[in-house]
Order: C-alpha cells, then structure tokens, then sequence
C-alpha cells in the first residue's frame, strides 16, 4: 500500500514531467523563444539532432549565439516574449 503511495504522489507525477519535456524538445524548431538551464532567455537560431544554437544577444549587425546540448533547454516561451523582457 505504502509503495502504491509513494508512486502516484512521486514516481507518477515526474514521469509525467519528463514526457512533457521530451516532447517539447523533440518539437523545438528555428524561431522559438526558450529558458536553458542556466537561465540564459534566447531564441533558437538552429536545431540538431543532440545540440541546439540560440541567439542570447543582438546588437545591430552582429549576435551572440550559444551552442546547447538540448537537455538544456528547460521552458519554451511564448512568441514575443523577449521583446517584452
């Protein structure tokens, strides 16, 4: 009974996360505004098949771009986030 508990309040739940955020990963695509695990908030300028790049930073011409494994990419945002920030 007790390990019954255990699984729907604990196991369960973070099974449930973790399909969400596979899911979500394998969904990524050029233009989508995302948080990584650090915190970084960019816009991802390209996807491959274990990494992703994302734009961090823009000034004028030039752009910072990062280069991510794609377990590090924890939130997608809505579009038109990051003019907002």
């Amino acid at each position: 009974l007790m390990f019954v508990v255990l699984y729907f309040l604990m196991i369960r739940p973070q099974m449930k996360r973790s399909k969400e955020h596979r899911t979500m990963l394998e969904a990524l695509k050029k233009g989508d505004e995302v948080v990584t695990s650090g915190g970084l908030v960019g816009k991802v300028t390209k996807v491959g098949e274990s990494y992703v790049s994302v734009e961090v930073a823009r000034a004028g011409d030039s752009s910072v771009e990062m280069h991510f494994q794609k377990g590090a990419v924890q939130t997608l945002l809505p579009n038109g986030t990051i003019k907002s920030i």
